[in-house]
């Protein structure tokens, strides 16, 4: 990574112009920016690429991405809508396409952030039952797009839910309650997890693991295969965006600040 960076993983818009090599016909396509990327080929060794991180991002009044990973959508939503999906959706999506979720009792934490309450909802559309962790003060809000039942995050969780309860743990907070959550599981269970925002080391008693036979997955990276499964449920409208406010690009401080009080549900829009 290179300083300065222009940040934003999120992309929504419409192809302006692109390079000699690509057909010009794709001007004017209305399109979503994979954030997680092809990885690239340097002297032999595979670079992850990231919007807005390892490449210059959306916050911008022009981005400039490989053609592959501009996928065209069609969609009655606006842009501010459909760039509400990229990053939180396609992480969400291959958190669950990895566990291999059905329509089993599914516990997902951090269901009110932009993975977690994506992956409520596309948990949803796969006929699951979800146990979503959040504060009171989401519990309605993450109840209306398809929580079944609602998980004080404050309050004990194995108190609230007892053991052997679910199926498949969607885990995007890490922290104390890890334990907790392996004890929630049935055997044969499957525990996922993208991210550790609560805390990154854990205590794992190796028996909860082995003799209930569980497995691990670790989600960062997916297929392109989960970005288009993504584009197809938005437009068959099996998903609904969540935008909590919009901002100007020139208003981009008020909206950081904005998402460092955590008072919503789903994304922030910078519009341009």
């Amino acid at each position: 990574m290179k300083f300065p960076r222009i940040q934003g993983a999120d992309c929504c818009g419409e192809i302006t112009k692109v390079g000699s090599s690509i057909d010009p016909e794709r001007i004017g396509e209305r399109v979503l920016v994979r954030t997680m990327q092809e990885p690239a080929n340097v002297d032999g060794k595979l670079t992850p690429i990231t919007l807005g991180s390892e490449i210059n991002g959306a916050f911008a009044q022009y981005v400039s991405v490989r053609s592959s990973e501009a996928f065209t959508i069609n969609s009655s939503l606006d842009d501010a809508e459909l760039a509400s999906f990229p990053c939180s959706y396609s992480t969400a999506e291959g958190l669950l396409q990895r566990a291999q979720v059905g329509g089993e009792r599914v516990l997902i934490t951090g269901a009110s952030g932009g993975v977690g309450s994506a992956a409520v909802q596309l948990a949803a559309m796969r006929g699951a039952t979800v146990f979503a962790v959040t504060t009171r003060t989401h519990a309605d809000q993450v109840r209306h797009i398809g929580a079944a039942e609602i998980v004080d995050r404050d309050g004990d969780l194995l108190d609230q839910l007892g053991e052997l309860r679910v199926d498949v743990v969607i885990d995007l907070v890490g922290g104390p309650h890890f334990a907790s959550l392996l004890r929630i599981l049935r055997p044969g269970g499957r525990y996922a997890t993208a991210g550790a925002v609560a805390g990154a080391h854990v205590a794992l008693d190796l028996r909860d693991l082995y003799l209930k036979d569980l497995t691990f997955y670790g989600c960062t990276f997916h297929p392109k295969s989960v970005f288009t499964d993504l584009i197809s449920y938005v437009e068959q409208e099996r998903i609904q965006p969540l935008v909590a406010a919009r901002y100007d690009l020139s208003d981009i401080h008020a909206a950081q600040e904005r998402f460092i009080e955590k008072d919503f549900i789903g994304k922030i829009a910078i519009v341009t």
